[in-house]
């Protein structure tokens, strides 16, 4: 559940407010879940492209049709750059401190984002805050706090719990008062640690989520008689070629050098640092995003792709292997089949508090990558890619803000003797 911070209010606010078929992208998110999970053996996730979610909820004209058709493009290039090796070569490219700004940038966008939903009243179909939460209620800050406490009480930072387990063995001397005593403290120690060990290995995100459902029952207990039962019905959409333009323009390249940068490039660097020993190439996530949108679209599900925030935050509440995404995958196939269309019901009950107290933890996981940025030229071009994607609100802008910068400081480098084959990757000459 880790990621559903992000996942439920775009599909939500499409659905309501652009007639997205819920039932069918469950469906196929589903199938997309599983297969990357078993593929890659992490909790590699599934989200909707939110270039194109944006553009779709900001252009009233900007439809359906038109969002599949940005998919199936964005999709197409991403599958030629994966089949071709190009995306490889992007990646190896690409310096590190400048993907760690992209990952700061969109953490912190992540994490405000977060926060708007915990202290405003939303209204997700027209992306709009509508006013100050109420303290009380069934979807109030109380509740958004509590959740958040809980959260850091089970979660700590993300850091792994040291010893928390270990008893520590006393010595001889168990025959008098003071090896009585030492054994008490051992026996004290035992039981301490056994509770920690228990409210530790919660699943604390699993545990919100279903708190947020029950509540959402609760708050509007009418919503029982307007479910459906069975899969809405999957039809393949109709495009005109006014909807190809449209989805190509204001679409596709929008979304292109985000999902480049965050949904591969970016999540192979991640990959390595949470998972040693398990590093992914560009070119199976570029093709694999390819192929999900190039299938999926054409029957009304949301264009997907991989994300750096969604893999941070299933990180961020436990997720170690393909297993848990699979679990999340089957979880989305059997609403989509049984529930359909009629599961935004349900979630449109749902607190949005707890949704941003969610997408909190993940933001804030994503950008913590870049704590390793110890050099201060890195720093100075992570933050510059950072502060030029949260003004800008583009992170292709940070991007290429950011390049010119490392460039520039790599030139700097040049003009005082190093040579040439050195500065790009600021490798030594002994590593060359």
């Amino acid at each position: 559940m880790g990621d559903l911070g992000t996942y439920v209010p775009i599909v939500l606010a499409l659905t309501l407010a652009r007639d997205l078929n819920l039932g069918t992208t469950l469906i196929f998110t589903g199938v997309y879940n599983i297969i990357t999970g078993v593929i890659y053996g992490v909790p590699m996730p599934v989200q909707p492209m939110k270039s194109i979610a944006a553009q779709a909820l900001s252009d009233t004209d900007f439809g359906v049709p038109e969002i599949m058709t940005a998919g199936i493009l964005t999709g197409g290039v991403l599958f030629v750059l994966g089949v071709t090796g190009l995306m490889q070569l992007v990646y190896m490219l690409i310096p590190l401190c400048v993907v760690r700004g992209i990952q700061l940038a969109q953490g912190l966008s992540f994490a405000l984002t977060a926060v708007k939903y915990v202290r405003k009243i939303q209204d997700l179909p027209k992306s709009k805050s509508l006013g100050e939460r109420h303290w009380f209620g069934l979807d109030g800050l109380v509740l958004a706090i509590v959740c958040l406490c809980f959260i850091v009480v089970v979660n700590g930072a993300g850091e792994k719990s040291r010893g928390c387990c270990d008893v520590v063995e006393s010595g001889g001397g168990d025959d008098d008062l003071g090896g009585q005593k030492r054994n008490n403290e051992v026996v004290a120690r035992s039981r301490t640690s056994r509770v920690r060990k228990v409210i530790f290995s919660l699943p604390s995100a699993f545990m919100v989520f279903v708190l947020g459902v029950v509540l959402a029952f609760i708050r509007r207990h009418e919503v029982v008689h307007e479910i459906k039962f069975g899969p809405s019905s999957i039809e393949v959409v109709k495009f005109s070629k006014h909807a190809w333009k449209k989805g190509f323009v204001k679409g596709a390249i929008p979304q292109l050098p985000l999902s480049i940068l965050n949904s591969v490039v970016a999540v192979c660097k991640l990959s390595s640092d949470l998972f040693p020993g398990k590093d992914f190439s560009a070119t199976s996530l570029s093709v694999t995003v390819g192929l999900m949108n190039l299938i999926g679209s054409w029957f009304g599900a949301m264009p997907s792709c991989h994300g750096a925030g969604g893999l941070a935050g299933q990180y961020k509440f436990g997720g170690r292997s393909g297993g848990c995404v699979a679990l999340l995958g089957v979880a989305k196939l059997v609403l989509g089949l049984v529930l359909g269309t009629s599961l935004a019901h349900i979630l449109k009950q749902f607190p949005v508090g707890i949704l941003g107290v969610l997408l909190l933890f993940a933001g804030i996981e994503l950008a913590m990558c870049a704590r390793d940025m110890n050099t201060k030229e890195d720093s100075f071009v992570t933050l510059v890619i950072t502060a030029v994607s949260l003004v800008g609100s583009s992170a292709a802008l940070g991007f290429l803000c950011g390049m010119v910068v490392y460039v520039l400081l790599r030139l700097r480098n040049w003009t005082r003797g190093k040579p040439l084959s050195t500065i790009w990757m600021q490798k030594s000459p002994e590593q060359v």
